[in-house]
């Protein structure tokens, strides 16, 4: 270090000696310098570099699990087809070098022994369940090294998965911008924040009531709901910070409007307190110990002979700019229906046009508040007997979420990108391609196979993304295979049955290698 960066740093404060409003004011300044940092991207720069802190809170942890999670991000691995940029990628645990080379074996064009040297893997070595950001956060002297491999903070940005204070403080210490929200911004991604985003904004969302914090709240919003919609069947309860589903549940009000009016109260009282949590592990008293924590809302369940869940992705841009980059249908599951589970891209052509736009004003309000980076706003879409669509926006995701892996995974791959008007994706070459994509192919019978077994299951089977083609399955989440029995893959294809057989192909396959190797061999004479 020069005498004049040591004198500097020694001038500085320390992250603990700074309270809210000074991090938060340091903060702002570096993201004003996001902008040029965008302006310097893709140049080929010799001293452009990213540091990834793909730090998740999982609710009902699995062991190994976290850690299959943060590896998620390893499609980022793919900007390493720049031939000048450098990558830090950190995680809790150590990511298997054979994993590594997995996904750099799929980048195009590049040489996987030179992509590996431009990349650095910091481990933390802590498997405990909590996010790895705070984890970081407890070792000081492991950020000063990961700000060592930073050639140039100046074209240098974080790349988390959350945007929390801890991700905030995380780039405050390595003195770089983060592209992500602020987390002042929190609670626009609130299920309150959203409802009232949404009525700000004129786009129709499902009846319902919001800043909620205890369950007589929501029994009396409910009460309300029925008065002004008495064919109301079933409503959704949900907590404020509730993710992919799991802070919902399901309240049945079958035939309460059919009681007394001096009975109805109290049945819906005895309702709210039966509700079926879309999560089976948490105990209804902890459902509710959150939900008067954080507060929550209520709202009417959508029905209809056809119904979807469709989502639109956007980016915010640094100098306030929205761009819409793609929208999916939702793979949900669960006890309720509400979990998501994996996607399909591009969404249905007959409703992805009718959320693109809602969408776009939602996103323009966001980024018009500061957002940054990537969102997306999940709807819910409705058929009639006359087969038109209705559409009601449901949330608002101000982070990555589980399509944004498989739709960067394709974009990085075969550079093309998607066309909002017609709602196809085409590469430069003008082909259409589709996916479909899990975080959850799970199976007990999985845990019989290693990472060994499933790349060579990939060998034999063809299996493995084709580059001439560009068709094939990319698998995800692969540390959780042994462990967890549970892996996550995006299947290819050039339209969207293609893509689907991929999927469908891959996943009897696996389970057949599980249950190939699970036989028993006899023993030896």
């Amino acid at each position: 270090m020069a005498v004049s960066e040591l004198a500097e740093s020694q001038s500085q404060p320390t992250l603990s000696e700074l309270d809210e409003a000074a991090r938060q004011g340091r903060f702002e300044a570096l993201q004003a310098r996001m902008q040029t940092v965008w302006d310097a991207m893709k140049l080929d720069l010799e001293d452009e570099s990213v540091v990834i802190v793909p730090s998740v809170s999982v609710t009902q942890p699995v062991p190994g699990i976290v850690s299959a999670f943060e590896e998620r991000f390893l499609f980022l691995l793919l900007l390493l087809r720049q031939p000048r940029l450098r990558l830090i990628y950190v995680t809790s645990t150590p990511v298997d070098p054979r994993i590594v080379e997995y996904y750099l074996a799929l980048l195009p064009g590049v040489i996987p022994s030179h992509a590996l040297a431009r990349s650095t893997f910091v481990s933390i070595d802590d498997p405990s369940d909590r996010p790895l950001a705070d984890k970081l956060l407890e070792r000081p002297r492991l950020l000063a090294k990961i700000a060592a491999h930073i050639p140039n903070r100046q074209r240098c940005h974080l790349i988390p998965y959350s945007t929390t204070a801890a991700e905030r403080d995380i780039a405050l210490t390595l003195g770089i911008p983060m592209y992500g929200a602020d987390p002042r911004l929190a609670d626009l991604g609130s299920k309150t924040g959203c409802r009232r985003l949404f009525a700000e904004c004129g786009v129709t969302h499902p009846l319902g009531a919001q800043g909620l914090h205890n369950l007589e709240e929501v029994a009396d919003a409910i009460a309300g709901m029925l008065a002004v919609r008495p064919s109301i069947r079933e409503v959704i309860v949900k907590t404020n910070e509730g993710v992919a589903g799991a802070g919902n549940a399901l309240v049945d009000l079958t035939r309460i409007t059919e009681l007394p009016a001096d009975e109805r109260r109290p049945a819906i009282a005895a309702a709210v307190r039966a509700m079926r949590l879309e999560s089976p592990k948490v105990p209804l008293e902890a459902y509710v110990e959150k939900f008067e924590h954080g507060g929550g809302i209520v709202e009417e369940r959508i029905v209809g002979e056809e119904l979807r869940s469709p989502s639109v992705q956007l980016r915010a841009r640094p100098d306030g700019s929205v761009e819409l980059l793609s929208t999916h249908d939702q793979l949900l599951g669960g006890t309720t229906g509400q979990s998501f589970l994996g996607c399909l891209f591009p969404a249905d052509p007959a409703y992805s046009r009718l959320i693109s736009e809602p969408a776009l004003r939602i996103g323009e309000r966001v980024a018009a508040a500061g957002a940054l980076g990537r969102f997306a706003i999940d709807f819910v879409v409705v058929k009639d007997e006359t087969g038109a669509w209705s559409t009601y926006a449901i949330e608002i995701n101000l982070r990555k979420g589980g399509t944004t892996h498989p739709f960067l995974t394709l974009q990085f791959l075969t550079e093309g990108s998607y066309d909002s008007a017609s709602g196809r994706f085409l590469t430069p070459q003008g082909q259409e391609k589709h996916l479909v994509a899990t975080d959850h192919l799970e199976s007990a019978g999985l845990r019989a196979l290693s990472v060994d077994d499933l790349f060579d299951a990939v060998a034999r089977h063809g299996m493995h993304f084709d580059q001439s083609s560009q068709t094939g399955v990319v698998f995800h989440m692969i540390s959780s295979l042994s462990g967890c029995g549970r892996v996550g893959m995006t299947a290819v294809g050039d339209t969207a049955t293609d893509a689907m057989a991929l999927y469908q192909r891959a996943q009897h396959t696996l389970l057949q290698e599980a249950a190939a190797a699970a036989r028993e061999t006899a023993l030896p004479g």
